[in-house]
């Protein structure tokens, strides 16, 4: 199996694409084909089998013992047999719980996985510098990486947040991070400013040829590395297994996922399973106010030129969606040239637009919706009345999105929700559904427990009181700097 560039350039073996995060021509790595998955007829054979079959099939260099070790060892530490449950919420909705891991979200069941397959891949390509992992995050990337890296021999991990921009328990749990590899540093702007700043480090000769020169060389942990990507596609087959062997459908009909999303990646997990063979009728893309995705699934323009929104689902705040490239490319039948005319349209002008054959391609599959902060809080409190779960505002989000797609449909077809967060890394904006919460994060987390009866979980209790360990905050313009410095002197 190769990997081509969106934005061309020589193909790559999955180690070469996995070690680089991106590739030289600045375009991102897509399998040369998607393999069909045999999955039984949705008979289960756990959560670790279902993972080696489809991880396997994209990493034909990799050994099978090998794979099914990494495996293991990566999802040991999540406290649900499942790794990933499915609640039924209701005869056509079902839940799929991504946050059983240890930072109470769905980036845990990637980045869990991805330092094996880094340390996998190095070997396998002969590289010898040390990685340096850069990260931009929107709340949850940056904590799931800073674990998932800690202390990882031969690397070291850099997080970028947007100041005031992610969650009180978000930030604690990127600031308290121990490790002798890890470093954070908020910067002023928002999750896209974060973003492209380190695009535009990926893209530096100058800061390449510096760190090489200290035996290191830079990768990613962004779903922009497709060993980020991989993972995730895992769960869409678990989540069907899951609903074939309980009796909600029968094998081979086609589900629903609806997809709370930022950075496209999460969703495009989901496509990718739909071109293995999984039966996939609809992709329900969920935003909040910030509906660049909204309107571009609507219209086939991508306008990035509109105010941006900080939310209480602030994994979602991103008016440039990185991963959505990926899917463009298949749109463009895979003219990279075409990729390259529309990337540099929105790099320019902030804009872009489908022809109309892509876009009546794009809507075979594809739906859209988005809601505002006050949706969000009426169906926090609206499902948890009605059914007795409770929900973080990223999967409220999508829950609200898919009732008004099958208002806007009629559609009936059994459907998944993607919930991405456990509701106490939200805690007070979760409790304000419910009752006005407070400004201490803790003490909403306790009034929220009392109310709704809902435990809360250790890794967030053990938040309280734990020492901050990174204070740095930096200028946009200040990244490429701040990059460099932790790494010069070290060999």
């Amino acid at each position: 199996m190769r990997y081509l560039s969106t934005r061309g350039g020589d193909p790559a073996s999955a180690a070469e694409a996995i070690v680089r995060g991106i590739s030289p021509s600045g375009g991102l790595y897509v399998p040369e084909s998607y393999p069909t998955i045999e999955w039984k007829n949705g008979v289960r054979g756990g959560y670790l089998a279902t993972a080696h079959r489809v991880m396997q099939a994209y990493l034909p260099e990799t050994e099978s013992s090998e794979l099914e070790q990494m495996i293991a060892a990566a999802y040991k530490s999540f406290d649900h047999a499942d790794v990933t449950p499915v609640v039924k919420l209701s005869e056509t909705e079902h839940v799929l719980e991504l946050w059983h891991g240890p930072t109470m979200a769905f980036k845990d069941v990637a980045l869990q996985m991805l330092p094996h397959l880094m340390r996998s891949s190095l070997r396998q390509t002969g590289e010898t510098k040390q990685v340096y992992i850069l990260v931009a995050t929107s709340g949850d990337t940056g904590k799931a990486a800073l674990e998932g890296f800690r202390d990882v021999e031969g690397t070291h991990v850099l997080v970028f947040y947007p100041h005031g921009g992610v969650s009180e328990a978000q930030r604690l749990q990127m600031v308290t991070q121990e490790g002798k590899n890890v470093d954070v540093c908020a910067v002023y702007g928002n999750f896209d400013d974060a973003q492209t700043g380190v695009k535009q480090i990926f893209a530096s000769k100058e800061i390449a040829e510096q760190l090489a020169e200290q035996g290191w060389r830079l990768s990613s942990a962004n779903s922009i590395n497709f060993g980020r990507l991989l993972p995730q596609i895992v769960y869409y087959f678990t989540s069907y297994e899951t609903l074939v062997a309980r009796g909600e459908i029968q094998p081979g009909e086609k589900v629903n996922f609806c997809v709370p999303t930022g950075n496209f990646g999460d969703i495009l997990a989901g496509e990718y399973a739909r071109r293995m063979g999984l039966p996939v009728n609809k992709l329900i893309c969920a935003s909040n106010r910030n509906n660049v995705l909204t309107d571009f699934f609507e219209s086939g323009v991508y306008d990035d030129n509109r105010p941006f929104y900080q939310s209480m689902s602030c994994s979602i705040d991103i008016l440039i969606s990185s991963n959505l490239e990926r899917l463009l490319f298949e749109l463009a039948n895979r003219d990279d040239a075409l990729v390259r005319e529309w990337m540099q349209g929105l790099k320019e002008k902030g804009i872009y637009a489908l022809p109309q054959s892509a876009l009546e391609e794009l809507k075979k599959t594809f739906s859209a919706g988005w809601c505002t902060e006050e949706d969000t809080l009426e169906t926090i409190k609206r499902v948890f009345d009605e059914t007795g779960y409770l929900m973080d505002p990223h999967t409220a989000v999508a829950q609200c999105v898919y009732e008004r797609y099958v208002d806007r449909t009629g559609d009936a077809t059994k459907t998944v929700l993607l919930s991405t967060a456990n509701p106490y890394k939200f805690a007070s904006d979760v409790l304000g559904a419910f009752e006005p919460a407070g400004k201490d994060d803790f003490q909403n987390a306790d009034r929220l427990k009392e109310f709704t009866g809902v435990p809360i979980p250790k890794s967030m209790s053990e938040l309280l009181g734990k020492p901050e360990r990174h204070h740095d905050v930096c200028a946009l313009t200040d990244m490429p700097k701040r990059v460099v410095e932790p790494i010069l002197g070290k060999k």
